[in-house]
């Protein structure tokens, strides 16, 4: 848990903070004294019914694929609010194709057959919003932290990136890639004053799990390990990262996987 007003006066802005982890850091930031919160989602009606149960927040639609409409709205908190404090990036898509190929493996205790029938349409979906969505968010927070030389970034991988499921592949291509840039960029970006880490979450019990197939979650559940992870737990662990207490953090992937596997 971060302590009361850990980010008093400054200025946020969550992508994919309209559900599951992103509102639950938008709460939690704006509960730590955010001046000011923007709930970046490509569902714009979402993104305002998180911000209205918050003090501090404000809604703003925006698709993390699309980088023109990233760079705007980047621009736009810096124009109202004078700097940007604190990006988290918890954007992303899941792979409900490979999620129910599995499924049918496990119901026919067959093997797990993706890779051949994976759509274009698929792949192309998971690496505009996981992979592109990351360069863009990063290059844009970049953009306006680098000048005024200082500001905190947290990128949301996943487990999958180093322990993935058989058959999750493609999910698992995007997200370790967005997490290979996010390393590389903090390098960067530290001698500028800027920090950038990543967390990478195991099972979250988030809506994006909710349309898990029932086999598939059981199977994601191991004996010996804790359950899916609450969305607030994940929102601890990024507050963590964002925030005055993890000044000599840089570069670093935190695992929160309930002791799935270490690395």
């Amino acid at each position: 848990m971060t302590p009361p007003h850990t980010f008093a006066g400054k200025v946020a802005l969550v992508t994919g903070g309209a559900s599951g982890i992103g509102a639950a850091v938008v709460r939690r930031l704006d509960a730590e004294g955010c001046a000011v919160v923007v709930v970046a989602d490509v569902d714009g009606e979402r993104a305002a019914h998180v911000a209205r149960s918050c003090r501090s927040a404000r809604p703003e639609r925006v698709d993390v694929s699309e980088s023109a409409g990233v760079e705007a709205a980047l621009d736009r908190a810096v124009a109202d609010h004078g700097h940007v404090d604190v990006v988290v990036h918890a954007a992303g898509v899941d792979d409900p194709e490979s999620k129910a190929a599995i499924a049918r493996s496990h119901e026919t205790q067959g093997p797990v057959d993706v890779l051949r029938g994976f759509s274009d349409a698929s792949w192309r979906r998971l690496m505009e919003v996981n992979l592109d969505g990351t360069f863009n968010v990063l290059r844009a927070a970049a953009r306006v932290m680098v000048p005024q030389g200082h500001g905190a970034i947290v990128t949301v991988s996943s487990s999958a990136a180093f322990d993935t499921l058989v058959g999750y592949g493609p999910y698992a291509a995007s997200k370790a890639g967005a997490q290979a840039l996010s390393q590389a960029a903090a390098k960067e970006l530290a001698a500028f004053g800027v920090r950038l880490n990543v967390v990478a979450p195991g099972p979250v019990d988030t809506p994006m799990a909710g349309r898990t197939p029932a086999g598939l979650r059981r199977a994601m559940t191991a004996p010996g390990v804790r359950g899916y992870a609450s969305p607030e737990e994940i929102a601890d662990n990024i507050c963590y990262l964002a925030g005055p207490g993890a000044a000599n953090v840089v570069g670093a992937v935190l695992l929160s996987n309930g002791g799935r596997f270490t690395a």
